[in-house]
Order: structure tokens, then C-alpha cells, then sequence
């Protein structure tokens, strides 16, 4: 018989394993803004609503089942508007500059605010490299809360460019399809960004899939045989142990966009509201397959970072939902 091995499931690559500080991850802009030609923002904040079955029509090149008509798991994701907070001005990698440019009162929520404010001017004389937006979401027109979520977002293109965007939405209500409504059909590729369901205080069998001990065995059966020897007298931070488990920040790549919609053109509330959520009161994203984190998580959509070819050439029209 030969001996039986089973490498330790949970990779190192994640560690600590502790709870995450904020809910919106930072993000690696520089990587993803170098491989796309699109004008405008790279990202955008939604807030999960939970699963569903999607009828679809199935336009992918040779598959099994093109021009047929097929159900498909998808993840709703609502996505209330988003404004400009604030214009950053980046020099050699670091923040030099920033204009503050909204003053809503529901702001005051989150952060302090200047009681007086001067006229938004962009244009500036000296050389930067690049610029970012802070944006807030209008998340009080859902049903969720009423404290924004704030998070810095990308622009593609030049320097000259990235100012004409910004002043294109400067005091002005940024809607999903502004900017990833060119993403539906063949090329509509994101990674979502986000926290996972948090589970609290976890044992090693549940937090890293250790295998379980004889029944008969000393001090424990979920647990680890032997955490280390005698000397040195160290316990490496590879043993699995006990700890939390969940909200952890993760990315899930290559999600398909199936829909991006306005719940006044194409409503798909159920008559009692979603479980755990409710009704969708904005737009929506209809992405296929599932998503990190519970309902009413705040995540991040953001360009496909590193598409494959098999995510893109499928192509799903989207019927009803199921």
C-alpha cells in the first residue's frame, strides 16, 4: 500500500489570518489601468442582494448548447449612484495635491467636512502624474443604510485625458452603465473585490482541513497531533491552529456581466423582496455565478485584471430570472 499523503489545505500566502480593517480593499490601480484603452473610471461600488437561477440564451461559439435556451446561477448585485468626493493629483507614486469638490450632507456621516467650501478648479498648472477620485456611494436610496462608503477609484488614459473625465463628473451622478454598460455581451469580464463571510473563532479542522485523529486518541480528536518539537521550543506559524475565520479580503477574477440594468426599465423584484435584503429600489448588475461575502456587503467591481480567453468568448442574453 502506499503511504498516504495529504498536503495541508490553506494557503500561507494569506497570512495573518485576521479580520480585515475596512471593507473596501485597496486596490493595485497601476496594474489594472496599464492593460485597458476604455475612458473613465476602472471601478465601481455595489452591495450584494443574493443568488438567483437566470433563463438565458446561450450565444457562446461552439458550445454544446448555442442558440439554445439555458439556466444559469448568477449573483444580483445592487448599484446605487456614485458622486466625486474629491480630486487627488499624484506625483512620483505619492499623493501631492487634493480638491475637495462635493460638500453633500450626507458626508457629515462619515467624514468632517470644511464648513466653507471654494469653487472646484482642475485646472492646475503644475506637472503630475496622474489622478484618482475619491467617490461616495448614494447608498441612502437603497434600503440598506444611510452612511456612504467611500473608496478612491482609477481613470484610464492619459493625463489629459483622466482631467477631461474628471471634469465630466464632477457634481454629477455616476450610474453603473456609465461605466461598464460597454461590458455586456462578449467582453463583459470584472473582478470583484471584497470581504468574505465572516465565521469567527474556528478550529483547525474547519479553518485549514486537517484531517480528523483516531477516535481513540489523546486530548482531542479535531486537532493537530503535534504542534512542534521539544527544541528549538518554537511554534511555527505554519502549524495550523485555532483562529478567525472569514472576513477576509479576496478577489474572485472573470466574473460574466449577463446584465446591467434600471429596476424602473426592467423590474425583477420578487412580490416579498429578497431574502435577507429586500427590494431594489436602483440599478442593478447581474453577474453569473457567486460572489464573496453575505447580503448587503459592500463590494468593489473593478476591470478584469488578467482575462482568459474561455471567460471571454462567452456571450449569455439575458431573458428572466428564475
Amino acid at each position: 500500500m502506499p503511504r498516504h499523503s495529504q498536503p495541508r489545505r490553506g494557503s500561507i500566502q494569506f497570512w495573518p489570518r485576521k479580520r480585515a480593517s475596512k471593507f473596501l480593499p485597496s486596490v493595485n490601480w497601476n496594474a489594472i489601468s496599464a492593460q485597458k484603452d476604455k475612458k473613465g473610471l476602472l471601478g465601481f461600488i455595489v452591495y450584494k442582494v443574493g443568488m438567483s437561477s437566470c433563463l438565458v440564451k446561450d450565444n457562446t461559439p461552439d458550445s454544446l448548447t448555442k442558440g439554445q435556451k439555458i439556466i444559469v446561477p448568477v449573483t444580483i448585485l445592487e448599484a446605487p449612484p456614485l458622486k466625486i468626493l474629491s480630486v487627488r493629483f499624484y506625483k512620483n507614486n505619492k499623493a501631492a495635491k487634493e480638491i475637495l469638490v462635493a460638500n453633500d450632507k450626507e458626508l457629515k456621516r462619515k467624514i468632517k467636512l470644511p464648513k466653507q467650501q471654494k469653487p472646484a478648479n482642475l485646472e492646475i498648472k503644475e506637472d503630475y502624474d496622474s489622478i484618482k477620485v475619491i467617490v461616495y456611494s448614494l447608498v441612502n436610496r437603497t434600503g440598506i443604510k444611510k452612511t456612504p462608503d467611500i473608496i478612491e477609484i482609477a481613470l484610464s488614459g492619459t493625463k489629459e485625458e483622466q482631467i477631461e473625465a474628471a471634469k465630466n463628473f464632477l457634481n454629477k451622478e455616476i450610474t453603473i452603465a456609465d461605466v461598464f454598460k460597454d461590458k455586456m455581451g462578449k467582453e463583459g469580464l470584472v473582478d470583484v473585490r471584497g470581504l468574505t463571510k465572516g465565521k469567527g473563532l474556528q478550529g483547525p479542522v474547519k479553518r485549514f482541513g486537517v484531517s480528523l485523529r483516531h477516535h481513540k486518541s489523546e486530548k482531542g480528536v479535531r486537532k493537530v497531533g503535534s504542534i512542534g518539537p521539544w527544541h528549538p521550543a518554537h511554534v511555527s506559524f505554519r502549524v495550523a491552529m485555532a483562529g478567525q475565520l472569514g472576513c477576509f479580503t479576496r478577489v474572485v477574477y472573470n466574473n460574466k456581466i449577463i446584465a446591467v440594468e434600471k429596476i424602473s426599465e426592467k423590474n425583477i423584484n420578487p412580490q416579498q423582496g429578497f431574502k435577507h435584503y429586500g427590494k431594489i429600489k436602483t440599478d442593478y448588475v447581474i453577474l453569473r455565478g457567486s460572489v464573496q461575502g453575505p447580503a448587503k456587503r459592500q463590494l468593489l467591481l473593478t476591470e478584469a485584471l488578467r482575462s482568459t480567453k474561455k471567460q471571454l468568448k462567452k456571450n449569455y442574453e439575458f431573458l428572466e430570472l428564475r
